[in-house]
C-alpha cells in the first residue's frame, strides 16, 4: 500500500493577502477544497481531511480574516468568492470538488454557480440563501460573548456553553487551534476583530436564490437535523432549485455538522464524494 505524505502547512499570496492552507497531498488524485465556516479555520477539517486523503488531494483554506490568513478591510462576498478563484488558479486546480460549511458554503455555491466549468462536484453544508433568524441571533450573541481569556481552558468553557453536542476532543481541537496569545499574556480568537461586529457578512437572499439554478455539477446539500440556521423549508426549496441536488440530514447535529457529529458527517458525505 502506498504511503501518503503527511499534511503540510503552506502559504500563498493572493491579491496582496497572505493565505494559509493545509495540503493533504495525494499525487495524481483529484482535488477536494474545504471551506470552513464563520469564525472557523482550516484545522477544523483535520479529521475529515485525513479520512478523505486516500481518495483525494485535500486542501483546507484559512479564508481571509480567519485562522492564519491575513486580515483585510474587505470581507464582501465578492472578495471571498474571488479568493476561491484565485486560490484555484494559483494551485492550478481544474475540475475539483468543493465543500463548504456555513459561510464557506455560501462561498462554495457562489463560486460553483459563477464558474461552473471548474467544479466537478459540490457539497453545501447547512446554509442557504435565507438564514433562520434564531440561528443568526445565536451566532452573533456567541461572537459578542467575550473574546479575551485568561487561559485556553476558559475559552473552551465558553465554546462548550454554546455547543452541548460536539464531542469533547473535536471541540477542544477547534478551540485550541483558534486561539492566539496576546502581548499581555492573555488569549483571544485568531479571526479578525472586525468580523466580530454585527452585519459584516450579510447577504441579499435574492442573490443566492438566483444563483442556485446556475449550479451545473452534482450537488449534495447537508443539513443538521436540529439546525437553527438552515430551516427545513429552505433546504427543500434549495433541492428544487439546484438541478439533481441530493439531500441528507445528519441526526443529532445542529448547524455545525462536522463538529457536532464528525462520524455522521463523514458517513453522509463520503459516498457522494467517492462516486465516480
Amino acid at each position: 500500500m502506498t504511503q501518503l505524505p503527511e499534511v503540510r502547512d503552506e502559504l500563498v499570496e493572493l491579491g496582496g493577502i497572505r493565505f494559509h492552507y493545509r495540503d493533504w497531498a495525494n499525487p495524481g488524485a483529484p482535488a477536494l477544497l474545504l471551506l470552513h465556516g464563520f469564525t472557523g479555520h482550516a484545522r477544523s477539517w483535520d479529521g475529515f481531511a485525513a479520512a478523505l486523503q486516500p481518495d483525494y488531494r485535500v486542501l483546507a483554506l484559512d479564508q481571509r480574516g480567519h485562522g492564519e490568513s491575513g486580515w483585510t478591510d474587505d470581507y464582501s462576498r465578492d472578495a471571498m468568492v474571488g479568493d476561491v478563484d484565485a486560490f484555484a488558479g494559483a494551485l492550478k486546480l481544474r475540475r475539483f470538488a468543493l465543500l463548504g460549511l456555513s459561510m464557506g458554503g455560501f462561498n462554495a455555491y457562489h463560486y460553483a454557480a459563477t464558474e461552473p466549468a471548474e467544479v466537478e462536484r459540490l457539497v453545501i453544508v447547512d446554509i442557504g440563501p435565507a438564514i433562520a433568524a434564531v440561528g443568526s441571533t445565536r451566532i452573533m450573541t456567541g461572537v459578542a460573548a467575550g473574546d479575551v481569556f485568561e487561559s485556553p481552558e476558559q475559552a473552551l468553557a465558553q465554546m462548550r456553553a454554546g455547543n452541548s453536542r460536539a464531542p469533547e476532543a473535536a471541540l477542544r481541537h477547534r478551540c485550541l487551534n483558534n486561539l492566539m496569545l496576546r502581548e499581555d499574556g492573555r488569549w483571544t480568537w485568531r479571526y479578525d476583530r472586525a468580523l466580530r461586529q454585527p452585519g459584516r457578512l450579510r447577504d441579499d437572499p435574492s442573490v443566492g436564490w438566483g444563483l442556485l439554478p446556475k449550479i451545473a455539477c452534482p450537488t449534495l446539500l447537508v443539513r443538521g437535523e436540529e439546525s437553527d440556521v438552515l430551516a427545513a423549508d429552505t433546504a427543500a426549496r434549495m433541492v428544487r432549485e439546484i438541478r439533481g441536488c441530493e439531500f441528507v440530514e445528519v441526526a443529532g447535529s445542529g448547524h455545525s455538522v462536522p463538529l457536532d457529529r464528525p462520524d455522521g458527517f463523514l458517513e453522509a458525505v463520503r459516498p457522494f464524494l467517492l462516486r465516480r
